[in-house]
Protein backbone atom coordinates (compact mmCIF):
# COMPACT_ATOMS: atom_id res chain seq x y z
CA UNK A 1 0.00 0.00 0.00
CA UNK A 2 1.42 3.55 -1.30
CA UNK A 3 1.34 6.58 0.90
CA UNK A 4 -0.48 8.40 -1.11
CA UNK A 5 -3.10 5.36 -1.28
CA UNK A 6 -3.14 5.95 2.32
CA UNK A 7 -3.64 9.76 2.34
CA UNK A 8 -6.56 9.70 -0.19
CA UNK A 9 -8.55 6.47 2.31
CA UNK A 10 -7.75 8.86 5.13
CA UNK A 11 -9.58 12.09 3.23
CA UNK A 12 -12.26 10.03 2.12
CA UNK A 13 -12.58 8.71 6.08
CA UNK A 14 -12.16 5.14 4.45
CA UNK A 15 -10.97 4.46 7.95
CA UNK A 16 -12.33 0.74 8.28
CA UNK A 17 -11.26 -0.17 4.96
CA UNK A 18 -7.56 1.08 5.46
CA UNK A 19 -7.47 -1.11 8.52
CA UNK A 20 -7.97 -4.09 6.81
CA UNK A 21 -6.47 -3.42 3.35
CA UNK A 22 -2.84 -4.93 3.71
CA UNK A 23 -4.60 -8.06 4.52
CA UNK A 24 -7.16 -7.69 1.62
CA UNK A 25 -4.62 -7.38 -0.66
CA UNK A 26 -3.11 -10.97 0.52
CA UNK A 27 -6.24 -12.66 -0.05
CA UNK A 28 -6.75 -10.95 -3.16
CA UNK A 29 -3.44 -11.82 -4.47
CA UNK A 30 -3.48 -15.67 -3.10
CA UNK A 31 -6.62 -16.32 -4.12
CA UNK A 32 -6.80 -14.32 -8.18
CA UNK A 33 -9.58 -12.31 -7.04
CA UNK A 34 -11.06 -9.42 -9.55
CA UNK A 35 -11.34 -6.31 -9.15
CA UNK A 36 -14.76 -6.28 -8.47
CA UNK A 37 -14.66 -9.19 -6.00
CA UNK A 38 -11.23 -6.69 -3.87
CA UNK A 39 -13.45 -3.87 -3.58
CA UNK A 40 -17.02 -5.63 -2.74
CA UNK A 41 -14.40 -7.19 0.42
CA UNK A 42 -12.68 -4.09 1.62
CA UNK A 43 -16.10 -2.10 1.38
CA UNK A 44 -17.65 -4.67 3.17
CA UNK A 45 -15.12 -3.92 5.47
CA UNK A 46 -15.84 -0.06 6.05
CA UNK A 47 -19.69 -0.74 6.81
CA UNK A 48 -18.94 -3.43 9.26
CA UNK A 49 -16.83 -0.82 11.25
CA UNK A 50 -19.12 2.28 10.82
CA UNK A 51 -22.09 -0.01 11.71
CA UNK A 52 -20.06 -0.77 14.67
CA UNK A 53 -19.21 2.73 15.77
CA UNK A 54 -22.67 4.05 15.46
CA UNK A 55 -23.94 1.22 17.56
CA UNK A 56 -21.71 2.35 20.41
CA UNK A 57 -22.49 5.79 19.82
CA UNK A 58 -26.14 4.93 20.22
CA UNK A 59 -25.56 2.89 23.37
CA UNK A 60 -23.74 5.89 25.03
CA UNK A 61 -26.53 7.77 23.83
CA UNK A 62 -29.00 5.91 25.26
CA UNK A 63 -27.93 6.35 28.70
CA UNK A 64 -28.69 3.37 30.13
CA UNK A 65 -27.87 2.81 34.15
CA UNK A 66 -26.37 -0.67 33.45
CA UNK A 67 -25.62 -2.62 30.60
CA UNK A 68 -28.03 -5.64 30.96
CA UNK A 69 -29.07 -8.23 28.37
CA UNK A 70 -31.46 -10.58 28.30
CA UNK A 71 -28.97 -13.55 28.39
CA UNK A 72 -28.15 -12.20 32.16
CA UNK A 73 -31.30 -12.56 33.03
CA UNK A 74 -32.02 -14.66 35.60
CA UNK A 75 -35.07 -16.71 34.32
CA UNK A 76 -35.05 -19.59 36.51
CA UNK A 77 -35.22 -17.39 40.02
CA UNK A 78 -39.11 -16.39 38.91
CA UNK A 79 -40.12 -19.07 36.54
CA UNK A 80 -43.46 -17.11 36.07
CA UNK A 81 -41.56 -14.45 34.40
CA UNK A 82 -43.20 -14.29 30.85
CA UNK A 83 -40.17 -15.21 28.65
CA UNK A 84 -41.74 -15.55 24.97
CA UNK A 85 -43.31 -11.48 25.25
CA UNK A 86 -40.39 -10.20 26.29
CA UNK A 87 -38.43 -11.91 23.51
CA UNK A 88 -40.95 -11.33 21.02
CA UNK A 89 -40.76 -7.20 22.08
CA UNK A 90 -36.78 -7.62 21.76
CA UNK A 91 -37.34 -8.58 18.04
CA UNK A 92 -38.68 -4.77 17.86
CA UNK A 93 -41.52 -5.14 15.40
CA UNK A 94 -43.80 -2.96 18.45
CA UNK A 95 -41.27 -0.72 17.66
CA UNK A 96 -41.80 -0.02 14.23
CA UNK A 97 -45.38 -0.42 14.89
CA UNK A 98 -44.65 2.92 17.16
CA UNK A 99 -46.67 0.66 19.67
CA UNK A 100 -46.17 0.87 23.78
CA UNK A 101 -45.33 -1.29 26.39
CA UNK A 102 -46.07 -1.48 30.09
CA UNK A 103 -43.41 -3.65 32.19
CA UNK A 104 -45.62 -3.92 35.67
CA UNK A 105 -45.09 -5.91 38.58
CA UNK A 106 -43.40 -5.83 42.27
CA UNK A 107 -39.95 -4.40 42.90
CA UNK A 108 -36.94 -6.26 42.24
CA UNK A 109 -38.21 -8.70 40.01
CA UNK A 110 -36.34 -7.82 36.93
CA UNK A 111 -38.20 -5.22 35.53
CA UNK A 112 -35.38 -2.75 34.84
CA UNK A 113 -32.89 -5.08 33.33
CA UNK A 114 -35.64 -6.45 31.25
CA UNK A 115 -36.41 -2.59 29.68
CA UNK A 116 -32.79 -2.09 29.45
CA UNK A 117 -32.56 -5.04 27.41
CA UNK A 118 -35.44 -4.99 25.16
CA UNK A 119 -33.78 -1.53 24.56
CA UNK A 120 -29.94 -2.90 23.79
CA UNK A 121 -31.51 -5.27 21.62
CA UNK A 122 -33.56 -2.49 19.41
CA UNK A 123 -30.16 -0.42 19.69
CA UNK A 124 -28.34 -3.35 17.89
CA UNK A 125 -31.44 -3.42 15.18
CA UNK A 126 -30.79 0.21 14.10
CA UNK A 127 -33.14 2.11 16.80
CA UNK A 128 -32.58 5.11 18.51
CA UNK A 129 -32.88 4.27 22.24
CA UNK A 130 -33.58 6.81 25.36
CA UNK A 131 -33.65 5.49 28.58
CA UNK A 132 -34.69 7.82 31.62
CA UNK A 133 -35.65 6.87 35.14
CA UNK A 134 -39.20 9.00 35.66
CA UNK A 135 -37.50 11.38 38.31
CA UNK A 136 -34.45 12.41 35.50
CA UNK A 137 -37.58 13.23 33.22
CA UNK A 138 -39.09 15.24 35.48
CA UNK A 139 -36.12 16.59 36.65
CA UNK A 140 -34.65 17.52 33.05
CA UNK A 141 -38.11 19.25 32.71
CA UNK A 142 -37.85 21.50 35.78
CA UNK A 143 -34.19 22.76 34.96
CA UNK A 144 -35.18 23.49 31.62
CA UNK A 145 -38.02 25.43 32.42
CA UNK A 146 -35.84 27.74 35.00
CA UNK A 147 -33.48 28.37 32.38
CA UNK A 148 -36.75 28.71 29.54
CA UNK A 149 -35.71 26.10 26.96
CA UNK A 150 -38.22 23.76 27.50
CA UNK A 151 -38.71 22.81 23.82
CA UNK A 152 -35.22 21.86 23.53
CA UNK A 153 -35.64 19.51 26.57
CA UNK A 154 -39.03 17.90 25.07
CA UNK A 155 -36.75 17.34 21.57
CA UNK A 156 -34.83 15.43 23.21
CA UNK A 157 -37.46 12.89 24.65
CA UNK A 158 -39.77 12.75 21.27
CA UNK A 159 -36.71 11.77 18.99
CA UNK A 160 -35.81 8.30 20.18
CA UNK A 161 -37.63 5.64 18.44
CA UNK A 162 -38.04 4.26 21.54
CA UNK A 163 -38.60 5.70 25.02
CA UNK A 164 -37.80 4.21 28.24
CA UNK A 165 -38.87 5.39 31.54
CA UNK A 166 -38.09 3.44 34.42
CA UNK A 167 -39.27 3.36 37.91
CA UNK A 168 -42.83 4.90 37.82
CA UNK A 169 -43.80 4.33 41.21
CA UNK A 170 -41.04 4.13 43.35
CA UNK A 171 -42.35 7.65 45.29
CA UNK A 172 -44.39 10.56 44.67
CA UNK A 173 -43.86 12.94 41.92
CA UNK A 174 -42.80 17.03 42.41
CA UNK A 175 -46.21 19.18 41.41
CA UNK A 176 -46.41 19.87 37.57
CA UNK A 177 -44.70 16.08 36.85
CA UNK A 178 -48.22 14.81 35.13
CA UNK A 179 -47.64 18.35 32.75
CA UNK A 180 -44.79 17.19 31.59
CA UNK A 181 -44.96 13.65 31.50
CA UNK A 182 -48.66 13.94 29.63
CA UNK A 183 -46.74 16.30 26.68
CA UNK A 184 -44.16 13.49 26.18
CA UNK A 185 -46.74 11.03 25.98
CA UNK A 186 -48.92 12.87 24.28
CA UNK A 187 -46.21 13.66 21.67
CA UNK A 188 -45.13 10.65 21.17
CA UNK A 189 -48.51 8.62 20.78
CA UNK A 190 -49.16 7.12 17.70
CA UNK A 191 -45.68 8.23 16.29
CA UNK A 192 -42.91 6.71 18.60
CA UNK A 193 -43.06 3.79 21.21
CA UNK A 194 -42.89 4.61 24.86
CA UNK A 195 -41.57 1.49 27.11
CA UNK A 196 -42.57 1.96 30.89
CA UNK A 197 -42.13 0.09 34.02
CA UNK A 198 -43.91 0.48 37.38
CA UNK A 199 -44.22 -1.09 40.58
CA UNK A 200 -47.60 -0.17 41.56
CA UNK A 201 -51.12 -0.37 40.18
CA UNK A 202 -52.49 2.21 37.78
CA UNK A 203 -55.15 2.88 40.26
CA UNK A 204 -52.33 4.70 42.27
CA UNK A 205 -50.80 6.55 39.55
CA UNK A 206 -53.00 10.00 39.82
CA UNK A 207 -51.50 10.27 43.75
CA UNK A 208 -48.30 9.29 42.32
CA UNK A 209 -48.36 12.15 39.85
CA UNK A 210 -50.65 14.14 42.22
CA UNK A 211 -52.79 14.87 39.63
CA UNK A 212 -55.59 12.43 38.74
CA UNK A 213 -56.65 14.55 35.49
CA UNK A 214 -53.61 14.03 33.91
CA UNK A 215 -52.73 10.83 34.85
CA UNK A 216 -56.39 9.50 33.48
CA UNK A 217 -55.37 10.88 30.16
CA UNK A 218 -52.03 9.87 30.59
CA UNK A 219 -53.10 6.60 30.91
CA UNK A 220 -55.56 6.96 28.06
CA UNK A 221 -53.13 7.49 25.36
CA UNK A 222 -50.55 4.94 26.65
CA UNK A 223 -52.13 1.86 26.88
CA UNK A 224 -54.33 2.52 23.39
CA UNK A 225 -51.72 0.06 22.05
CA UNK A 226 -49.69 -0.76 25.12
CA UNK A 227 -49.09 -4.22 25.92
CA UNK A 228 -49.04 -4.61 29.40
CA UNK A 229 -46.74 -7.36 30.72
CA UNK A 230 -46.70 -8.72 34.44
CA UNK A 231 -43.75 -9.83 36.22
CA UNK A 232 -44.27 -11.54 39.65
CA UNK A 233 -42.43 -13.49 42.21
CA UNK A 234 -39.37 -12.32 44.24
CA UNK A 235 -37.00 -9.93 44.69
CA UNK A 236 -33.50 -10.10 43.04
CA UNK A 237 -32.29 -7.53 45.53
CA UNK A 238 -33.46 -8.87 48.74
CA UNK A 239 -32.25 -12.92 47.81
CA UNK A 240 -28.72 -11.27 47.33
CA UNK A 241 -28.73 -9.39 50.57
CA UNK A 242 -30.05 -12.38 52.53
CA UNK A 243 -26.74 -14.04 50.26
CA UNK A 244 -24.09 -10.95 51.93
CA UNK A 245 -26.17 -11.32 55.19
CA UNK A 246 -25.43 -15.02 55.30
CA UNK A 247 -21.89 -14.61 54.36
CA UNK A 248 -21.30 -12.10 56.86
CA UNK A 249 -22.00 -14.62 60.16
CA UNK A 250 -20.02 -17.67 58.29
CA UNK A 251 -17.49 -15.08 58.44
CA UNK A 252 -17.97 -14.03 61.72
CA UNK A 253 -18.00 -17.54 63.54
CA UNK A 254 -15.02 -18.12 65.89
CA UNK A 255 -12.36 -20.48 64.29
CA UNK A 256 -12.01 -23.89 65.83
CA UNK A 257 -9.16 -26.06 66.31
CA UNK A 258 -9.79 -28.84 63.28
CA UNK A 259 -10.22 -32.66 64.16
CA UNK A 260 -7.78 -34.56 65.83
CA UNK A 261 -5.59 -30.95 66.29
CA UNK A 262 -2.37 -31.74 68.25
CA UNK A 263 -2.26 -28.65 69.43
CA UNK A 264 -4.18 -28.47 73.26
CA UNK A 265 -4.48 -26.01 75.42
CA UNK A 266 -2.82 -25.91 79.18
CA UNK A 267 -6.05 -26.02 81.04
CA UNK A 268 -7.15 -29.32 78.70
CA UNK A 269 -4.63 -31.70 79.66
CA UNK A 270 -5.32 -34.58 82.00
CA UNK A 271 -3.75 -33.70 85.37
CA UNK A 272 -0.51 -36.84 86.03
CA UNK A 273 -0.87 -38.36 89.69
CA UNK A 274 2.57 -38.14 91.88
CA UNK A 275 5.45 -40.36 91.06
CA UNK A 276 4.40 -43.79 93.29
CA UNK A 277 0.78 -42.99 93.83
CA UNK A 278 -1.25 -45.72 92.57
CA UNK A 279 -4.30 -45.01 90.16
CA UNK A 280 -7.65 -45.84 90.81
CA UNK A 281 -10.13 -47.20 88.27
CA UNK A 282 -12.85 -44.22 87.55
CA UNK A 283 -15.83 -46.08 88.87
CA UNK A 284 -14.53 -46.15 92.10
CA UNK A 285 -15.09 -42.56 92.91
CA UNK A 286 -18.49 -40.90 92.01
CA UNK A 287 -18.10 -37.67 90.29
CA UNK A 288 -19.45 -34.92 92.56
CA UNK A 289 -19.78 -31.43 90.75
CA UNK A 290 -17.22 -28.26 91.06
CA UNK A 291 -17.75 -26.04 94.12
CA UNK A 292 -19.93 -23.19 92.99
CA UNK A 293 -21.94 -25.45 90.30
CA UNK A 294 -25.74 -24.84 89.92
CA UNK A 295 -26.09 -28.07 89.35
CA UNK A 296 -28.01 -30.37 91.93
CA UNK A 297 -26.40 -33.48 93.44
Amino acid sequence: MTENLSKTMRSLRLSGALESLDVRLQEAAGNGLNHAEFLELIFQDELAVRGNRQVQRRLKAARFRDHKTLDQFNWSFNPATPRKPIYDLACGRFIREARDVLLIGPPGTGKSHLAQAIGWQAIKSGFIVLYRSIFDVVRDFLHDEAIGVEEKVLGKYLKPDLLIIDDMGMKQLPKRSGEYLFEVIMRRYETRSTLMTSNRPLEDWGKLIGDVPSATAILDRFLHHAEIIRITGKSYRLRQAGQAETGAEENSKPATAPTGSDEVSENSKPARAPAGSKRKAASSKPATAPTGSGEEK
